[in-house]
């Protein structure tokens, strides 16, 4: 497979990547925070999860009322990472040359909060997805050189 071929693979995955977060984003704004509590408290009400008092309960009820203490910095987030990344994606997929170094520093800005998040949240996932958008990172860059070359060379 060439690079231009997974060049244009990865700008489809960042680009539904950035459609789901700023979906998700939306939605977020839009269910009541009160809903996702209620959501909650009927759960383990229900002993769905087993002991109303057990640890999964608690930590079902504490992660509730982490989301709606958090809910506007993962809507702003959300929604923002979203934006910024469709919009990359469209330049990148458009060829415009200025999008290309612009991209790469947005995308390395990315890596370095999903390491630092990732240090102090001990998440799994950030770590997989911060080398992804480095691999991502050194596609955009090869491209951009190719591109170049090519220009001069036309």
């Amino acid at each position: 497979m060439n690079t231009e071929k997974l060049f244009r693979i990865a700008i489809t995955l960042k680009g539904l990547d950035g459609a789901l977060q700023l979906v998700g984003g939306l939605v977020l704004m839009i269910v009541p925070a009160s809903a996702v509590t209620g959501f909650a408290h009927a759960v383990v009400t229900r002993d769905l999860l087993g002991d109303p008092e057990g640890t999964l309960a608690r930590h079902l009820e504490l992660a509730a009322g982490h989301f709606v203490e958090g809910r506007t910095f993962a809507v702003v987030y959300l929604v923002a990472h979203g934006l910024i990344k469709l919009g990359l994606v469209w330049a990148l997929a458009r060829k415009v040359m200025r999008a290309y170094p612009v991209a790469a520093v947005v995308l390395s800005a990315f890596v370095v909060y999903e390491i630092f998040r990732a240090i102090h949240t001990h998440s799994l996932a950030l770590p997989f997805f911060a080398a992804l958008d480095v691999v991502i990172v050194v596609l955009v860059l090869r491209e951009y050189r190719q591109l170049k070359r090519d220009r001069v060379a036309a």
